[in-house]
């Protein structure tokens, strides 16, 4: 009986905030089954749904929004879901024939994992956009690129010495799925089915799922969508201020490779930011410049609908996160104009590797975006700089920043001729000996020029300068002592007579 008269407070309490809430916005019947349980065994999940803008209106209520504050993008809800909050049954029983891992739960077709093909029901517009994104594709991207997976394999895999030589093998799953797939994305598969013993149900069958947990932006999902929107908007709350807090962000970007948040951290920027966040407004849409907040987040200058004090549009809300960006300035192997498509497994340098530029630094044009769309994104990025900035400032800044994509390009071309020396001269066996670019000591010397050393400078560039990124916090002159180092043990392998054969 105690139960019974917990479950019915909570079930009203989580209907809204109090009893007018409830009576606003009604719960479904499925929905409710969900909470009368989960109430007691996932309090945690169950506290994060009521406090969303999910638990507090409907769909009907949502689409009837008029102007910019709009958030339902679809322009058709089925009728069945419109009037009641968008709870646990919402999300997981759509589309059940979609997902091979529904099961049948307490009568109930439900599949664990909520896809972007799920979301898309009400957010039409932000899963298309996000299907586009590189970051959709951030699984096949890593895992469908030999070169990358070699690159993977030197830093994940097993490593001892045999006979002499170090021995490299691939990671094994669980490695991989807390290390580079954390971010990128896992593969879900369904492997069979298993029986646990639940305190209130006795036992219950539930479907077992490979690569899971994970919430990665490009995952595989069980009905063949790619990403997780739960990666910005954690699930179940989904709330609009998390995804537009750089601390989101972070999780991923934090570096040496992509160190977007720490230079963002000791950017100006950024100091702003931890200064007078506590000031700033972030559930407002749209996100008005210079009242909702006054220096700009990830958020702000990648993804969100941004007006002016006079609900003038600064910048549209996408979910295609390199459309207000022409350059890619994370170097594969040198900074390059964005991949047209986000599957960047279809791009071919002139050499035939699947890279966006080859050894010398020359461009894959084909599948690069060309000037003109790189003159429209660059003018999209400044519109927001110009928001706080006078135009002097916002091109000297970016003449500065196309300056240091041509300065770190052709230092890591120093760094690459080196290595490709050395290859030549069989001090190392590169790609064109069956090789791999990345399994040797000096090829890692050669991969910190530009994985580590020469993003660090770019990324410390492009975000209003973060303090000492550029210089001596992993930039340029780690940079230049590592072309040093690499020219200097040239010289003594050089110099050092043939090697005796065994």
């Amino acid at each position: 009986m105690k139960h019974r008269v917990f479950l019915f407070a909570a079930a009203a309490l989580i209907a809204g905030s109090g009893p007018a809430a409830a009576a606003e916005v009604k719960v479904s019947d499925a929905t409710q089954a969900c909470i009368e349980c989960h109430t007691i065994i996932h309090p945690g999940i169950v506290a994060s749904w009521q406090k969303s803008r999910h638990s507090k209106a409907t769909p009907r209520q949502a689409m009837a929004v008029k102007g910019l504050g709009l958030k339902v993008s679809s322009k058709q809800v089925p009728q069945e879901l419109q009037d009641t909050a968008v709870g646990c049954a919402e999300c997981h029983t759509l589309r059940p024939g979609a997902h091979a891992d529904t099961f049948e739960h307490n009568g109930h077709d439900i599949h664990i994992v909520v896809s972007p093909g799920d979301c898309r029901t009400c957010h039409a517009q932000e899963a298309e956009q996000y299907s586009r994104n590189i970051m959709s594709h951030a699984y096949r991207n890593l895992a469908g690129n030999p070169v990358y997976q070699d690159l993977e394999r030197s830093i994940l895999g097993s490593i001892e010495r045999r006979s002499g030589k170090i021995a490299l093998q691939p990671a094994n799953a669980a490695t991989k799925a807390e290390a580079c797939y954390y971010c990128h994305g896992t593969q879900l598969k369904v492997a069979g089915r298993e029986t646990r013993d639940t305190e209130l149900a006795g036992e219950l069958e539930f479907p077992k799922i490979e690569g899971w947990p994970n919430q990665g932006v490009g995952r595989v999902n069980l009905d063949g969508t790619l990403g997780s929107c739960a990666a910005c908007h954690t699930r179940h709350q989904f709330s609009i201020e998390m995804a537009r807090k750089p601390y989101t962000c972070k999780e991923c970007h934090v570096g040496p490779d992509v160190p977007a948040a720490k230079v963002y951290e000791a950017s100006k920027h950024g100091n702003l930011f931890s200064t007078h966040n506590k000031e700033w407004e972030f559930n407002a849409v749209p996100w008005t410049v210079g009242k909702d907040f006054t220096a700009p987040t990830c958020a702000a200058c990648h993804v969100s609908l941004v007006v002016n004090t006079e609900g003038d549009v600064v910048a549209q809300r996408s979910h295609q996160m390199s459309d207000r960006l022409p350059w890619r300035i994370f170097g594969l192997i040198y900074a390059h104009p964005h991949p047209r498509e986000p599957d960047t497994t279809v791009i071919r340098n002139k050499d035939g590797l699947p890279l966006p530029t080859d050894f010398e630094g020359g461009f894959a044009s084909p599948y690069l975006i060309d000037a003109q769309e790189m003159d429209q994104r660059r003018r999209t990025l400044q519109a927001m700089c110009l928001a706080c900035h006078g135009s002097s400032w916002v091109e000297g800044q970016w003449a500065r920043f196309e300056n240091t994509l041509r300065e770190t390009n052709a230092k890591t071309l120093s760094a690459t001729r080196i290595l490709s020396e050395a290859w030549a001269a069989g001090y190392a066996a590169g790609p064109a000996k069956g090789g791999s670019p990345f399994d040797e000591a000096v090829e890692r010397r050669w991969a910190d020029t530009w994985l580590i050393y020469a993003n660090t400078i770019r990324f410390a560039s492009a975000m209003g300068c973060g303090g000492d990124y550029g210089v001596f916090a992993d930039g340029r002159y780690q940079l230049n002592k590592t072309i040093m180092d690499l020219h200097d043990w040239m010289e003594v392998r050089r110099r050092l007579p043939p090697a005796r054969k065994p």
